[in-house]
């Protein structure tokens, strides 16, 4: 199943906008909140009340629920990392560790296995990195739909969505998205004197377009959970 990343770009990017635009306490709360370590679990919480779909962007309330269930969808991120970090200290720590057990500096032929053990260390854990990545999100959808823990390590069912989706559809989208976003933060960060305040604000918006976003990607698989 295609996506139509134009359209849902455009889309959801008219939610974060609406959500905001005219709704400054709003979002002057949310970019407050977003920029306080600990406390900014209350704004990944608000961004899982959008992933479940609610139209028009929810209302900012009931802060000490936004903040466990931010919190918990930390904690599932977390989970679901852990094998690409395992999978990067094995690799990547080994090619390292046996670097410095040789004397790779004065032979060249040790020298030449490090860093051929370190560039496929680091390629192999990228791929992890990317499809656990990819993974988790899903997770974390189905998380904010439900409300069950568990059901963010619903494996089988996690595919199934993924590959309803298509997996490099699924990639690309996600991709083209974070390069959107980098591009912004990156334009609005180089304005002179006001880029590090016009960053900051837009903390909150592009947090809730990508909120809309993958909410819209994952609806595309046509899942009820």
């Amino acid at each position: 199943m295609g996506i139509a990343i134009g359209e849902t770009l455009g889309s959801s990017f008219e939610y974060a906008k609406e959500g905001l635009f005219g709704q400054w306490v709003r979002w002057i709360l949310l970019i407050i909140i977003s920029a306080i370590p600990i406390i900014n679990f209350i704004f990944t919480g608000y961004t899982l009340r959008v992933m479940k779909g609610i139209t028009p962007a929810p209302e900012l309330e009931d802060y000490v629920d936004l903040f466990v269930t931010g919190l918990i969808a930390f904690i599932i991120g977390f989970i679901w990392f852990l094998p690409a970090m395992i999978v990067g200290m094995i690799l990547i720590g080994g090619a390292i560790i046996s670097g410095t057990l040789f004397d790779v500096s004065s032979n060249a032929a040790a020298l030449a296995g490090a860093l051929v053990g370190l560039g496929i260390g680091a390629a192999v854990t990228a791929l992890v990195f990317i499809i656990f990545s990819l993974v988790a999100i899903i997770g974390i959808i189905r998380y904010a739909r439900t409300g069950k823990f568990g059901e963010a390590f619903a494996f089988s069912a996690i595919l199934e969505t993924i590959k309803s989706i298509g997996w490099l559809n699924y990639f690309l989208a996600i991709l083209i998205f974070e390069i959107v976003a980098v591009i912004v933060y990156v334009i609005l960060a180089i304005i002179p004197i006001i880029g590090w305040l016009l960053a900051i604000i837009a903390v909150p918006f592009i947090g809730i377009w990508y909120a809309r976003y993958v909410a819209i990607i994952y609806d595309s698989a046509g899942v009820t959970a």
